[in-house]
């Protein structure tokens, strides 16, 4: 034989198949199915094996009680394994460690490295399949060895875990581990484990009182004296699902189970429920009292599986003056047990049930439940109570809408709490506002009514109701207390806000009220009313207290949901007022536009038309980064800064570069000090499309910083991108623009948009951009038309993120509206630039303007013949106003100066300015160009 150097697990095997599991592969029957069903538990909890983050409590400790009953155990336990090199742990039902004791030096060291020490979390979703986890995970004992642990660094262990159940409630009070070095592992470990816990949970019976320990005795006795009877299914969970098919329960039909034996307890008239389980099973519950030889009584609550895959045919046994059923069922219980056969009463809807065919004979029972009935009825009635509420916390508040919250809260607690529940509201909280002292002269609003019908005469929704003092509701407003009203037949307060209509309530069969104050750091918000009617019994205290926790649950979700909508109204109304209000005039398209805000908040995306010198206009979409006041003011801020630089023409990708650096220095918060306190305060980033479109040329000029890229529909109806150089974000800085030109055919549409429009989470943007190709192929519909269909197509009805779109028709501005001359650089062509202008104005049925239009022209061409170089050209455009311009090689900007009276030159610009409507200066790539706009008569 030749000796092996490494363990078992490492030549192949569970290597190769932890490797393939995490590769997303099959796994074969090398691994236990216990062990592979760990493996995938980590997975999906997101687990790392080669990287673990386990937190640490410090201080666990465990209940005096139960530590009375372990310490002896654990010392005998220690003592034994003194030689042995293993180390026992001890921890709480949530697998964190609470103490350890017993190994050796190397490895204690060892299992410090790897935090699996004192106040360490071992469970499962943590630290992957291990003694501890692993055992609450399959609520059994576990064995697990070298590569069976998922995590990387536990693999040198081996370990054994056992869960330490109380024996009376089953509940699992803690678990027991044993670790050792994998070479020292040995599958006795897990026999140890088991031993031990289950010398923990006797020395806990032992703990018990004399009354529960009686009782339970009582049953053994009983279940002992009982024999014959075939197996029964385990009544412990075999792993994470429901085991059927292998003759064992899951959680699934234990939580079942548990939960009609707890209403079986509580139910005096009861005796026999059938339960239908997984794996075409039944159970039939038997409930039935035991005495001790001392005299204690109480009552158990048995199962008894039936069935196998199929179900056994069940026929309805008329009720009878005693529960036939029943009677056969205990007839096989011992004499000395005295279990009382109680007069079947049976609900008036069903009959009571019992397999065909069965007989004295069947399977035996086994023990669900122990306790006395009325406390069972509190607990029956605490866990509903428990149940709702934390259905409540999960129902209550999805939205930041006032109204669906308080829809949310009605149809939480109708059927389950209330038949009818009405919320009532001041308008104030509607619309965000703080509300004002809510008394008897405060309208309200029905905000929402839960109903199990609609026979109630009781307002509706929409109603406004303004309650009399004497109403329940009007005192909880006035005293903020809530106010049980167990007999509405005998409360007049309640009667005197409408006799006529509350008579036709209680003829609905309305008999109880409870009404409770909305209220959410110490301000009242409103009142809400719960009645019954269908449910005979009225409310009590114990469900005063219930709907009180209900009521402050759902007040803190309208507050918050009226603070939001506060935040959202006042964002709205700021970047509405920082959005362009109507269209600008201009010739060179024909636009429309529209915004809408996302429903989680109001965002930075915008648009603008701003018409430029030459008939050009500026087309502008940009987004910034986040939602809220900070977006809309920085999107105020941006738009500002674009007006400024269309202001002095611009270029489109020196614009831009500028644009970059506001934003870059608004980031930075140069020339103030930066506060970061603020959470919407954050790092400022944009995105911006800019195009500039010359009806006279038909050439568009466009430039993008991490925008979408615009689309243009031909006049044919074909749809294109534009393939614009992709330039980064606003705000970055260090790399340039560029920009793209093309020449638009007259009606073409061109359209910008910002990414809400064509991308979200349930879209990615390719598919988005495919789906406005498809919208946009329809020539012939107005700028009007394209935004609604294309809204209409895209969008959702909740949009997460908003949307800015611009559409925009190109016209052209012909030869017969332009006029243009090219001039030599001499003195003598400024009379015959005169004469041209003259005539052409004439041509034009512009005799009006011939004067003044004469002064402009020849004050321009003498400028530029005299201070600037290379071609000059004039160029007269008929728009919505005359626009004369003079075109010249230099980059020398002319400036507007007061002459002195002995000056002899200097008065030219300022008769210009004085003579136009507007002037100013453009820079060309070749020179510069001077231009005056006069309006027409």
């Amino acid at each position: 034989m030749i000796p092996l150097t490494v363990a078992w697990d490492d030549i192949g095997g569970l290597v190769d198949a932890h490797e393939r599991f995490l590769a997303g592969t099959l796994v074969d029957s090398t691994v236990r199915d216990s062990v592979l069903d760990s493996w995938k538990r980590c997975r999906s909890a997101g687990l790392k094996p080669h990287q673990l983050l386990i937190p640490h409590t410090p201080d666990l400790a465990l209940d005096d009680g139960f530590l009375r009953a372990a310490d002896p155990v654990l010392r005998d336990l220690s003592t034994s394994l003194g030689e042995a090199g293993m180390s026992i742990a001890l921890c709480d039902p949530r697998g964190r460690m609470v103490q350890r004791l017993g190994g050796d030096r190397q490895l204690r060291h060892r299992l410090d490295e790897v935090n699996f020490a004192p106040g360490f979390d071992a469970s499962e979703p943590v630290a992957g399949t291990n003694g501890v986890g692993t055992a609450l995970a399959e609520r059994g004992a576990v064995y697990v060895v070298g590569r069976e642990h998922f995590a990387d660094c536990l693999q040198p262990f081996a370990c054994a875990g056992a869960p330490v159940r109380d024996p009376l409630s089953g509940r699992i009070e803690a678990v027991l581990d044993l670790t050792c070095l994998r070479d020292d592992g040995d599958p006795a470990m897990l026999r140890l484990v088991r031993e031990a816990a289950r010398g923990i949970e006797a020395r806990l019976l032992e703990q018990s009182t004399q009354r529960e320990r009686a009782l339970l005795a009582a049953y053994r006795r009983a279940g002992h004296d009982i024999g014959g009877w075939p197996r029964q299914p385990r009544l412990g969970p075999p792993g994470p699902g429901d085991g059927h098919g292998d003759g064992e329960l899951g959680r699934i039909d234990l939580a079942v189970l548990r939960e009609k034996a707890e209403e079986l307890l509580a139910s005096p008239r009861r005796t026999l429920d059938e339960v239908v389980l997984s794996g075409g099973r039944t159970a039939t519950l038997l409930r039935r009292t035991v005495r001790s030889a001392a005299g204690e009584t109480g009552v158990v609550v048995e199962a008894r599986i039936l069935g196998g895959r199929r179900l056994r045919h069940v026929v309805p046994v008329e009720p009878a003056p005693a529960a036939p059923s029943a009677t056969a069922l205990l007839s096989t219980l011992p004499a000395r047990l005295t279990v009382p056969v109680v007069p079947a009463q049976p609900p008036h809807d069903a009959a009571e049930l019992r397999p065909a065919g069965a007989d004295d004979s069947a399977p035996d029972g086994r023990l669900l439940l122990l306790g006395e009935p009325g406390v069972g009825r509190l607990a029956v009635l605490a866990r509903r109570r428990l149940e709702m509420l934390h259905e409540a916390s999960g129902r209550i508040g999805t939205t930041l809408d006032v109204t669906r919250t308080a829809e949310e809260l009605a149809e939480v607690t109708v059927p389950l709490f209330a038949d009818f529940t009405a919320v009532d509201l001041p308008d104030a909280v509607l619309g965000g506002d703080e509300p004002g002292p809510l008394g008897t002269d405060t309208p309200l609003r029905r905000v929402a009514l839960g109903a199990v019908h609609e026979e109630s005469h009781l307002y509706g929704v929409g109603d406004c109701v303004q309650y009399v003092p004497s109403t329940p509701q009007a005192r909880s407003l006035e005293d903020r207390q809530s106010v049980l009203e167990p007999a509405l037949v005998a409360a007049d307060g309640w009667l005197a806000q409408d006799p006529a209509r509350l008579e036709r309530v209680l003829a609905a069969g309305i008999h109880s009220l409870i009404t409770v104050p909305l209220r959410a750091r110490g301000t009242t918000l409103g009142v809400v009313s719960f009645y019954r009617s269908e449910k005979p019994a009225p409310f009590e205290e114990d469900d005063l207290s219930l709907a009180q926790e209900l009521a402050g649950r759902a007040a803190i979700c309208i507050d918050n949901a009226r603070r939001w909508t506060r935040e959202h109204n006042t964002a709205l109304a700021l970047q509405r007022s920082l959005l362009p209000r109507g269209r600008p005039e201009q010739s060179a398209v024909d636009v429309a536009y529209r915004y809408l805000p996302a429903q989680a908040g109001v965002g930075g995306d915008w648009f603008d038309v701003i018409p430029l010198s030459g008939a050009r206009v500026a087309l502008v979409v940009g987004d910034v980064v986040g939602h809220g006041l900070h977006a809309a003011a920085t999107m105020g801020r941006l738009r500002t800064a674009v007006h400024n630089f269309c202001s002095v023409d611009l270029p489109p990708d020196d614009l831009l570069t500028h644009l970059d650096d506001l934003v870059g220095r608004l980031d930075r918060g140069e020339g103030w000090a930066v506060e970061n306190a603020r959470t919407d305060s954050g790092i400022v980033g944009a995105t911006c499309l800019y195009a500039v479109y010359d009806p006279v040329s038909r050439r568009c000029t466009l430039t993008r910083a991490g925008h979408p890229l615009p689309a243009v529909v031909a006049p044919d109806g074909t749809v294109e991108f534009v393939d614009l150089p992709s330039g980064p974000p606003l705000g970055l800085g260090g790399m340039p623009f560029e920009t793209a030109e093309l020449e638009l055919a007259e009606g073409s549409q061109l359209v910008l948009y910002t990414d809400g429009l064509v991308e979200d989470r349930h879209r990615d943007i390719d598919s988005g951009l495919d789906l406005l190709r498809t919208v946009l192929a329809h020539p012939d519909r107005a700028p009007e038309d394209t935004c609604e269909a294309v809204l209409d197509a895209l969008l959702p009805t909740r949009p997460s993120d908003d949307v800015a779109l611009l559409v925009a028709r190109t016209h052209t501005l012909g030869p017969d509206r332009v006029a243009q001359w090219d001039l030599p650089s001499d003195p003598a062509v400024v009379s015959r630039s005169r004469a041209a202008v003259t005539e052409q104005l004439t041509a034009w049925g512009l005799d009006d303007l011939s004067f003044t239009t004469e002064l402009v022209a020849s004050e321009l061409v003498t400028n530029a013949i005299r201070h600037a170089t290379g071609p000059v050209q004039l160029r007269l455009l008929r728009d919505r106003a005359l626009i004369c311009e003079v075109s010249d090689g230099s980059s020398t900007s002319p400036r507007l100066r007061r002459a002195r009276t002995e000056d002899e030159g200097g008065r030219g610009l300022f008769l210009v300015a004085q003579l136009t409507e507007r002037w100013g200066t453009r820079y060309t790539p070749d020179g510069k160009v001077i231009w005056t706009e006069q309006p027409l008569p």
